[in-house]
C-alpha cells in the first residue's frame, strides 16, 4: 500500500475545491452543505470563523499527491450552533476542575443535517483519517472530539474504532413510494382525519388573511429578495433575545456561488412582503432541506404554511423524494413528518469521563429507542397507509 500523508490546514483555500468536491460526491447523502462553496463561504463570511468560536483545523489524507480523504474540523470554544447537545458534560469537567473546551468538532456549523463527514475514496483512506483525528485530539490536549449528524459509512468506521455513538431524533418527510404524491390534497388524502383538517383550517387561516405566496428559485432571487429574507431571519433571533448565527455576507456569497441550491417563499399580504422562508435543495438527490424562516408581523398560522405547507406542496409538485424538517420538534408530525434517527459520535480524552458518558449513552439510547417507538404509534396517516420512505442515516 502506497503512503498516506496526513495534513491539518487551518484554512479551507488550502484544499482544491474540485478535489474535496469529488470527496463528497462518493457519498450518496452529501447534499449541499458539505459542498468546499458552503464551507468557505461560512468562513469567508465571517459566520464561523475562530473569533465567532470556530477555529478551522481542517485534516486531509493524501496518497501519491492526490487528496483521499478530508474532513471539516473546528476548536471550539463553546457549544453554540451544534444541535447535538453537551452542556451537561461541559458542566460535569466545570464541577470537577475540568476545562471541557477547547474541544474539536467535526460537523458543518449551524447545520444540523445528517450527511458525510469523513470524506474519503475508500475505507482505509476513512480509516486513517479517523485515526488522524484522534492523533491531533491527543496531540492538541483537547478534552474531546465530537463528529456531528454523521451518515452510514462514518457511523461504521467510527463504530469500528471504539467511539462512543449517540442518537437523537429528527422529523423528515418521506414522498410516498412507489407511487409518489400526486398533489397536495392527495398527501392530505393520506393523513388521519384530524390531521387533514387542522392542516386545511391552518391554511385557510393564511389564505383568509389575505396572504399569498410568490416562489423564487435559483437566480430568480435577487438582492432585494435576499435583503428582504435576511430582515426576516434576523427577525426571528431577535424574538428568542438571541443574535444570528450568519451574515448577510454569507447569503451575498450563496447566491453568487450556489444559487441552485436555494428556494425561497415570499408571503405577500395587501402587496407588502410579510414573511420569508428559505429552503436549501439538493436537485441531483430531489431532497429539500428546511433551513431559515421570519416574518416583518403576526399573522396566525403564517409559520406553518411558509415553513411547511408551501415547501411540502412545492417537493410534490416536483417529485421530490424527501423533505427534512431540521432539528427537533414532535409539533412536525401533525404535518406529515415522520420519525428519524441520526447519529453523532464521540471521543473523550479523560478515562473517567468517557466511562461516564458511555454509561449516559446506553441509558439515552434506551430511551431515544422508546421514544421513537412511542411516536411511531402516534403515525398521522391512516392505518395502514404508508409513504414507503426509508430513514438517511
Amino acid at each position: 500500500m502506497q503512503h498516506l500523508e496526513v495534513r491539518v490546514h487551518e484554512s479551507l483555500a488550502d484544499l482544491p475545491a474540485g478535489d474535496w468536491d469529488r470527496l463528497a460526491a462518493a457519498s450518496p447523502l452529501a447534499g449541499p452543505f458539505i459542498r468546499h462553496a458552503y464551507l468557505d463561504a461560512l468562513h469567508r463570511s465571517g459566520s464561523a470563523t475562530g473569533r465567532t468560536g470556530w477555529l478551522p483545523r481542517f485534516l486531509s489524507v493524501w496518497r501519491a499527491g492526490r487528496l483521499v480523504a478530508a474532513c471539516p474540523l473546528y476548536l471550539k470554544s463553546h457549544s453554540y450552533g451544534e444541535y447535538v447537545f453537551d452542556w451537561a458534560w461541559a458542566r460535569a469537567y466545570e464541577d470537577n476542575g475540568l476545562d471541557y473546551y477547547p474541544k474539536l468538532l467535526n460537523a458543518v456549523p449551524f447545520t444540523p443535517v445528517p450527511g458525510p463527514r469523513l470524506l474519503a475514496e475508500d475505507g482505509p483512506a476513512r480509516a486513517v483519517l479517523v485515526e488522524a483525528v484522534g492523533q491531533l485530539a491527543r496531540e492538541s490536549g483537547v478534552s474531546s472530539v465530537h463528529m456531528l449528524f454523521v451518515d452510514a459509512d462514518d457511523s461504521a468506521a467510527l463504530s469500528a474504532a471504539g467511539w462512543m455513538m449517540r442518537s437523537t431524533v429528527q422529523f423528515h418527510w418521506l414522498n410516498r413510494q412507489p407511487q409518489p404524491f400526486n398533489d397536495f390534497e392527495d398527501f392530505l388524502s393520506e393523513l388521519q382525519r384530524d390531521k387533514r383538517k387542522k392542516i386545511q383550517q391552518e391554511r385557510r387561516r393564511v389564505k383568509e388573511a389575505g396572504v399569498h405566496f410568490e416562489v423564487k428559485q435559483g437566480e430568480e432571487i435577487g438582492p432585494d429578495d435576499w435583503d428582504f429574507f435576511y430582515q426576516c431571519y434576523c427577525s426571528t433571533y431577535r424574538a428568542h433575545h438571541s443574535t444570528p448565527y450568519l451574515t448577510r455576507d454569507f447569503f451575498k456569497r450563496m447566491a453568487q456561488s450556489m444559487p441552485q441550491h436555494w428556494l425561497l417563499f415570499i408571503a405577500r399580504r395587501e402587496g407588502r412582503r410579510v414573511a420569508a422562508s428559505l429552503v436549501a435543495i439538493d436537485p441531483a438527490q430531489r431532497r429539500a432541506y428546511g433551513r431559515y424562516w421570519g416574518g416583518t408581523e403576526h399573522i396566525p398560522c403564517l409559520h406553518f404554511e411558509a415553513c411547511y405547507y408551501q415547501p411540502l406542496q412545492w417537493c410534490i409538485d416536483q417529485g421530490y423524494l424527501a423533505f427534512e424538517g431540521g432539528a427537533q420538534g414532535e409539533h412536525k408530525m401533525a404535518r406529515g413528518l415522520l420519525p428519524v434517527q441520526t447519529w453523532s459520535a464521540h471521543w473523550l480524552s479523560h478515562p473517567a469521563f468517557a466511562d461516564a458518558v458511555a454509561r449516559f449513552l446506553e441509558r439515552e439510547r434506551s430511551g431515544v429507542d422508546a421514544y421513537v417507538d412511542e411516536l411511531r404509534e402516534r403515525n398521522p396517516f391512516k392505518a395502514g397507509e404508508s409513504t414507503g420512505g426509508a430513514p438517511n442515516a
